[in-house]
């Protein structure tokens, strides 16, 4: 005769499922916050642990090491990213409403990973020498051939001036855009939208054509 099932039982694994997504999610937050303070060759899984209110032991039940952790972290980030940017680029915007597009989603990329944001910024050079992390260089490679492109466009375009050295421009939006990383704090004043506004009334008054 079929046993029949604990409706209770049933009831519950999915509420402990999310419980568990939950609880792991925060620790990466947390790993995420202690990387980016303290470094990653410096951050041992008991100083996550120290940060999170639970033993070194307990943490392994979530993760098998703290690679694992920066893997997670790392990934998520740029997973999110690329689904912004990607949205963009589909959007068959012309270049000026790309680009001003690709920086208002970096900038909202900060708000939701600022920590992410600060540990690919500080360790992504020595990270890609380690076979799990070589996604890192191919996300950028991709990024700098999105970020030309788009430069190549506007110049092409006569949206950007034709002096323009697309290349060196890409390294000064690239570096002036995530090292807001730095000093921004979610909840702040401004929002990621506003910021990314203010940014671009300046840079764009020195690539933008004149009329």
């Amino acid at each position: 005769m079929p046993t029949k099932k604990n409706p209770q039982v049933t009831a519950t694994e999915p509420a402990a499922a999310g419980a568990a997504r939950d609880r792991r999610r925060e620790l990466l937050d947390t790993a995420a916050e202690v990387f980016a303070e303290q470094g990653y060759n410096a951050t041992t899984v008991r100083k996550i642990a120290d940060h999170a209110g639970m033993l070194a032991g307990s943490l392994y039940y979530h993760f098998d090491s703290k690679e694992s952790m920066l893997e997670e972290i790392l990934r998520t980030f740029l997973d999110e990213l690329w689904d912004g940017y990607d949205t963009v680029l589909g959007g068959e915007f012309g270049p000026r409403e790309t680009l001003e597009a690709l920086v208002t989603e970096s900038f909202r990329e900060i708000d939701r990973h600022r920590a992410a944001v600060a540990i690919y910024q500080k360790e992504s050079r020595q990270l890609v020498a380690q076979e799990r992390f070589v996604f890192l260089a191919e996300s950028q490679r991709r990024f700098e051939k999105v970020w030309l492109s788009t430069l190549e466009r506007g110049v092409a375009a006569e949206v950007f001036r034709a002096d323009l050295d697309v290349r060196l421009t890409y390294r000064f939006v690239r570096d002036t855009v995530w090292v807001a990383a730095s000093w921004y704090r979610p909840g702040g004043q401004h929002s990621p939208e506003e910021i990314a506004r203010q940014y671009l009334s300046m840079v764009l008054d020195g690539i933008a054509v004149r009329e």
